[in-house]
């Protein structure tokens, strides 16, 4: 695999203008013959979360299934086959791993410094990005300064008086966030690049000629509840369909040939909202779409083979990868795939257009055939050496230590070793602002739920594993994964079934007559598997009853719970404000919206405990299956030889059926006998 140096940046210019980089669309085109064609090939990365390098620092070791350093080879290649390429970023770029952590929270990066996600960006020669939901967790102030964008919101000074801050070296875009003061985007809403392409006129020849490409971004409306301590009363969003509808013509009247819409969502085919999540479907029905480039959902399209609900609607061709006829694909996550939209161009005497039947869409894995991975990009490592090292040098910082090895590697079957600390931690932050601050709140029994937030997804190695002995910051952050803070919410008893209920469609619906082996988990995100894990509260899920009907046997301190008694529930933003859809949770009832990260709180906790044991931090299950004899087997997938793990956590039902299942994703099948 070809492998040159970083570049620098195709829109490396000191300053960037609304039209984007190259000009502001005065440059004037070579002349082309009418019936010209070309080729150009549009390379998306997208939920990239400042996975530079293939490191997990949670385990601090090396991981080749993941990192920048490797999308960037893919991206070399891509330039290699095709003369005319154009790179865009779809966006959950600059938060995700410990190194965003520690340049956003622990060493704050100095105005004059390029963030180091983007300043290999800026290497690969990025033309153009656009802005996913996580770019807002670390609040306004700093998206502004790592993009160097000057935002007019209130709590802020005015743009006249920020200072100009270090970003990348190419525009980013998004169209429907606004603010509250002004009424206007908060980013430039769309970039129109000049892209000097070859092409080949009627005669054969080869010819010059300049296409302009019109970007546009747009990110989930729901940013205003999981991010609503950020952003409540600054910024408001507008829907995806009247973004478009807004901006493409504006574009087209500017000149440009081509409009990419850069979406940072998945398809969803159900009624149209200004607010649903995942608008990428109904987007692709806006005039003027010429290519999507989505993202936001961490899946592979197109991909013929694919079973994800999203790619299996009707006017999705998963196989030709459009939605609606329109070319779109989305690249995974964390460098996984780089995604390729090879478009035929055809000019028409005075503008470029898109000839489909010359169109090739493909997602390109960073994972060869025989299952090893492309050669890393060594200038990647090379740029952020020293970031990389003070991430390392911070994650390492003693805090504790633990008699348990603390896993999420059998959360779905009933294992709290992962979470109870977390819960432990949550709630007795949350006692103690309350006793402090909230009296005519402080006779409410205070809960905890937390969820296993690595629960396999991308394999073996996507699981929460903290070993036996001393505990370390990155031990912390392995825990808890994301840069939540502590919320509080005042529930009934009956918003406890309700939100366990909802967590209860983690599990696939099971038929105790079938003889076939049957799956027990679904589809359903592990992070949304709340569970408490408190001895005062105890519940069993009946995964043979449809969803809604599967949580029976509640009991508060040994008696029935009361549908009407008042609980106060730590949780996070997230969930507190309306992420993952739980019923009765959309912010109304949050009675304190702590500043404080849950991580950071659980770092705290552990300090102060000093000594975690499985007696008294890891062993108190709430929740069990309802036992039931099944004909026949039934299975879940976790990783490879940890059965050891399940018997020491007293999981005595789980055998192993298979030592490797088959996927390639270092998972084995494992059994549980529901009868016991």
């Amino acid at each position: 695999m070809f492998m040159p140096p970083f570049r620098l940046g195709a829109c490396a210019a000191a300053v960037l203008v609304l039209a984007g980089c190259g000009s502001s669309g005065s440059t004037t085109a070579p002349s082309v013959p009418t019936g010209t064609t070309a080729t150009l090939a549009l390379l998306e990365t997208t939920d990239l979360h400042t996975n530079v390098m293939s490191y997990d620092y949670f385990k601090l070791t090396e991981d080749a299934s993941l990192g920048f350093e490797r999308t960037a080879t893919l991206i070399a290649a891509a330039r290699q086959e095709f003369a005319n390429t154009l790179l865009i970023d779809n966006g959950d770029t600059i938060q995700g791993t410990a190194l965003s952590d520690y340049q956003a929270s622990v060493k704050p990066l100095a105005c004059s410094e390029t963030l180091a996600m983007y300043k290999v960006m800026n290497a690969t020669g990025y033309d153009g990005g656009g802005i996913g939901n996580h770019e807002f967790n670390y609040g306004l102030p700093f998206l502004s300064q790592v993009t160097g964008n000057r935002f007019s919101v209130a709590g802020m000074a005015e743009p006249a008086a920020q200072p100009v801050c270090k970003g990348p070296n190419f525009p980013l875009v998004l169209a429907n966030v606004h603010s509250v003061k002004t009424g206007q985007p908060l980013f430039q809403p769309y970039a129109i690049i000049d892209k000097t392409v070859t092409a080949t006129a009627p005669d054969g020849s080869a010819v010059t000629g300049v296409v302009k490409v019109g970007i546009v971004g747009f990110t989930p409306p729901a940013i205003m509840s999981w991010d609503k301590r950020w952003l409540d009363g600054k910024v408001y969003t507008t829907g995806v369909k009247e973004a478009a509808a807004k901006y493409i013509p504006e574009m087209r009247a500017k000149g440009a040939d081509l409009v990419v819409a850069i979406s940072h969502g998945g398809l969803d085919n159900s009624t149209y909202s200004p607010t649903m999540e995942n608008g990428s479907y109904h987007l692709s029905t806006v005039p003027g779409v010429d290519a999507m480039l989505i993202g936001h959902s961490h899946q592979v399209f197109p991909n013929a083979t694919s079973s994800v609900a999203q790619f299996n609607l009707p006017g999705v061709d998963k196989a030709a990868g459009t939605v609606n006829g329109v070319p779109t694909v989305m690249a995974n996550y964390w460098g996984k795939h780089l995604g390729v939209i090879k478009l035929g161009l055809a000019y028409d005497g005075s503008r470029w257009t898109v000839d489909k039947t010359k169109t090739v869409v493909q997602a390109r894995s960073a994972q060869n055939a025989d299952k090893t991975y492309v050669a890393v990009t060594p200038s990647v490592a090379a740029a952020i050496a020293a970031e990389h090292q003070a991430t390392i040098d911070y994650v390492k910082t003693p805090i504790g230590s633990t008699d348990f090895e603390m896993s999420s590697y059998f959360a779905d079957v009933g294992d709290p070793g992962a979470i109870e600390l977390v819960n432990q931690a949550q709630a007795d932050y949350v006692a103690r602002y309350v006793a402090a601050n909230l009296p005519q709140y402080a006779s409410l029994p205070v809960l905890s739920v937390s969820a296993p937030f690595k629960s396999g997804f991308a394999g073996g190695s996507d699981y929460t594993d903290v070993a036996q002995g001393n505990l370390a910051i990155n031990n912390a952050a392995d825990l808890y994964l994301y840069p939540n803070t502590v919320h509080a919410v005042k529930v009934t008893g009956a918003d406890i079934r309700n939100w366990l209920e909802t967590a209860a469609r983690r599990f696939n619906r099971i038929d105790p007559t079938k003889t076939a082996p049957q799956e027990l988990v679904g589809s359903f995100p592990g992070y949304n598997f709340d569970m408490f894990t408190s001895p005062d509260l105890n519940y069993e899920i009946d995964v043979t009853q449809p969803v809604g009907s599967r949580i029976v046997n509640l009991r508060y301190k040994g008696a029935a719970i009361d549908p009407a008694k008042e609980f106060i529930v730590a949780t996070n933003n997230y969930r507190a404000s309306g992420g993952g859809s739980f019923p009765g949770l959309d912010g109304s009832k949050t009675l304190y919206a702590s500043p404080d990260a849950n991580r950071d709180v659980l770092i705290a906790y552990i300090k102060a405990l000093k000594t975690v044991t499985r007696a008294a931090n890891g062993a108190d299950r709430s929740w069990r299956f309802v036992k039931v004899a099944t004909a026949g087997p039934v299975v879940f997938h976790s990783a490879q030889g940890k059965l050891a793990l399940a018997t020491a956590a007293g999981l005595t039902n789980v055998t192993l059926a298979q030592a490797d299942d088959g996927s390639g994703k270092n998972l084995a099948l494992y059994a549980i006998d529901l009868s016991k």
